[in-house]
């Protein structure tokens, strides 16, 4: 609690009233649109995810960076076209998000984009495996600006680990980890916020109890217990957990699997914000990991034409209508 409060703190020293104006503009035009079945936007996207690239250092088998078996490009973001974004968003954007695929870590400026959106007034956020906490970047990540980390280690045994982050070290994570709390806490700040994600599967859902202790003696900020996404669940699968508190899927009466909760024609995320590819294409949500609907590209144009336009407005509209049509929504817990 401590830490969502202090981490709520800092989202709210980054507000002012054109942030605050546009995301209620955004929330009324959501719950407008699903009462008259017409989509209608009267905000700019309050939240991005962007990606600094697609390369990874691990080979987990549930993801498009770790099975090397992307249908789109691959690379690195180019900084300019980092900073083009920023300035276009900066007035309206009260969440960054600076991941979707790959280790952000291998980005060589990496730290340097977090500065830049941190000087731009918004708050930022990123996802790693953690393998490249060294000395220099840690120092670098505080310096940053940077106010959340999230880390993802999923097993507190190197076999179990290693099940799914397939040729990670878990001892390489735990120290990097105990680096950057240390040396966070000896420079006394606030920042980042370290938050411990476990993907609970079927395979390390008993060493929960374990992770707990490990997690408040290390002493990281908060510990997030997370349901893993599965390609290809209908059939079952050894990555499901035995504990339906942390499974997306129920087994059905025929014996097959599905979602436990039902698709609604409805998705907040596509009036909230967007996701960018490091190449410079938006995409609706972290759910299209292969970009099959790009609405347009900010290399070519503005992000409030795209944000407005036609392709937006068609996807959006086939959402209110017919969820269950759209492919990367089958498999979403939203």
């Amino acid at each position: 609690m401590k830490n969502q409060w202090t981490t709520a703190k800092a989202y709210l020293s980054h507000l002012n009233w054109d942030k605050t104006s546009n995301y209620f503009k955004l929330l009324l035009s959501f719950y407008w649109s699903r009462a008259v079945k017409k989509p209608i936007i009267w905000g700019m996207p309050s939240t991005l995810s962007i990606e600094p690239t697609t390369s990874c250092n691990l080979r987990c088998p549930e993801c498009p960076s770790g099975l090397r078996n992307f249908s789109r490009p691959t690379g690195m973001l180019d900084k300019r076209l980092f900073y083009n974004i920023i300035e276009q968003s900066r007035k309206h954007l009260t969440y960054l998000h600076l991941y979707f695929q790959g280790e952000p870590y291998l980005h060589p400026q990496f730290t340097d984009l977090i500065s830049y959106a941190n000087r731009a007034g918004v708050f930022t956020s990123t996802s790693t495996n953690a393998h490249f906490l060294t000395p220099k970047n840690v120092e670098k990540t505080i310096e940053s600006g940077l106010k959340q980390l999230i880390v993802s280690m999923d097993g507190i045994t190197q076999e179990v680990y290693e099940n799914y982050r397939i040729g990670g070290k878990l001892a390489k994570v735990q120290e990097g980890l105990s680096l950057l709390i240390g040396t966070r806490n000896a420079k006394k700040r606030a920042y980042p916020k370290v938050i411990l994600q476990f993907l609970v599967t079927g395979k390390n859902e008993h060493q929960i109890p374990e992770l707990k202790s490990w997690a408040k003696k290390m002493g990281v900020d908060e510990l997030q217990l997370k349901s893993t996404q599965i390609y290809n669940y209908e059939n079952g699968s050894s990555l499901i957990p035995s504990d339906p508190r942390y499974s997306r899927y129920v087994q059905a009466k025929d014996g097959k699997w599905k979602l436990k909760k039902e698709i609604e024609n409805k998705c907040w995320r596509m009036w909230q914000g967007s996701v960018l590819t490091w190449d410079g294409k938006l995409v609706p949500c972290c759910f299209d990991k292969d970009a099959k609907h790009v609405m347009g590209d900010l290399k070519e144009s503005n992000l409030s034409d795209i944000w407005r336009g036609k392709k937006y407005h068609t996807f959006r509209q086939q959402l209110l209508q017919d969820r269950k049509q759209i492919e990367i929504c089958k498999n979403c817990t939203e």
